[in-house]
């Protein structure tokens, strides 16, 4: 096994960039002054930086052969959620908006990554592309414009890493195939005929319709789609009514379904839209459906997905590695597998220092687990030939 290259200066170098942006986060889409911090750091490594649109950041350094290009990939945004805690004095200065994902890691890793293969450029062969993506969690997707604009036309391969709080800590999490689901929303309307709740059989009621379209959207999945492919259908808002003594004219729900792969993915939307439509004309109202079409699901590429196992078990030990089982959360890294053969690997942090879930106002990252993410980045450059 190789001697870890991520050194205790090179760790507590990312740790000081990661504590800065968790007291910094910015929204996806707007996050500008991340973008700037991150060209500036990138500009002191002599790293090119690529003509793309902010706020998302394209850095790139020649190789010693440059016949392959790796694309290496982080997001930067935060979510819009009220923090809490502590936090060691690195809590969120901006009140409602904060790093509960771990991207703010994941900035941290790219950078220290992209730090120790600048200062040790006799050793890296292929170029490298470093992507440091705009909008994860909300639509438009950073993935997908970045794709659109070209980012990655030019790389051989692209990978990317998530700090994983499920995951047991200093674990590296692999898939062969499908990794993580599709995530598209949808909104049902019902339109019915109001009046008085003593008379219902003078209305068509949307909101007694709306309890017969939650159970059948459940037999979709249970009933309609094949059993070993996964499926989720979710309701998760509904709004009805002014008051309690009245029928109202309109029902809305809203939610997600998920799956890990296009073809169910589609068949989903498509059921879907036949079970609403039906069941409210069963009943004489009108149903739609809109969905508003999300992210592909993260479908690994079985050699790069081969290649990381590789990197791993000799590189970094056989033991850190283990093979899991795909989840319903979704990533827009999927549109670079769309474009491009790569790999998506999750980085576990499960303990004492990382108790909470993602996006939950208490989650934070273990810092410890940062040069496991670090020494597997470089070592995928460094192997890649």
């Amino acid at each position: 096994m190789t001697r870890a290259l991520c050194t205790p200066e090179l760790a507590q170098w990312a740790v000081g960039h990661r504590r800065y942006l968790h007291q910094n986060p910015e929204l996806s889409g707007v996050e500008f002054e991340t973008g700037e911090y991150i060209k500036k750091c990138l500009q002191e490594l002599d790293i090119e930086i690529l003509d793309f649109p902010a706020p998302s950041v394209v850095g790139f350094l020649k190789g010693t052969e440059g016949k392959k290009t790796i694309a290496l990939r982080a997001d930067i945004d935060a979510l819009p959620v009220l923090e809490e805690g502590e936090k060691d004095g690195y809590i969120s200065k901006r009140e409602g908006i904060a790093h509960v994902c771990g991207h703010d890691g994941h900035t941290a890793v790219l950078l220290a990554a992209a730090k120790w293969l600048s200062e040790n450029r006799q050793e890296v062969k292929p170029n490298v592309l470093f992507l440091f993506q705009s909008s994860e969690e909300m639509l438009p997707s950073g993935a997908e414009k970045l794709v659109a604009q070209g980012a990655v036309d030019q790389a051989d391969a692209v990978f990317g890493l998530h700090l994983w709080q499920p995951l047991e800590k200093g674990k590296i999490g692999i898939t062969y195939g499908a990794m993580m689901a599709s995530a598209d929303d949808y909104r049902i309307v019902i339109e019915g005929k109001g009046g008085h709740g003593s008379m219902p059989h003078e209305t068509i009621d949307p909101i007694y319709i709306a309890s017969h379209v939650i159970g059948a959207l459940q037999g979709i999945v249970g009933r309609r789609m094949n059993a070993i492919e996964p499926a989720v259908i979710s309701v998760g808002k509904i709004e009805a009514g002014t008051t309690y003594n009245i029928i109202p004219n309109q029902a809305v729900m809203s939610g997600t379904f998920r799956s890990h792969s296009e073809a169910t993915r589609r068949a989903l939307a498509e059921e879907m839209k036949r079970t609403v439509e039906g069941i409210c004309a069963a009943f004489g109202a009108k149903g739609t459906l809109e969905v508003d079409w999300g992210t592909p699901p993260v479908v690994n590429d079985k050699e790069m997905s081969q290649f990381v196992e590789q990197v791993v078990t000799e590189k970094l030990g056989s033991e850190l590695l283990v093979h899991v089982d795909p989840v319903m959360g979704g990533e827009d890294f999927s549109h670079y597998l769309l474009k491009k053969p790569g790999a998506f690997v999750f980085v576990g942090m499960n303990g004492e220092k990382s108790a909470y879930p993602h996006h939950h106002p208490r989650f934070d990252i273990d810092e410890d687990v940062m040069p496991t993410a670090i020494n597997l980045f470089i070592q995928l450059v460094k192997q890649f030939a």
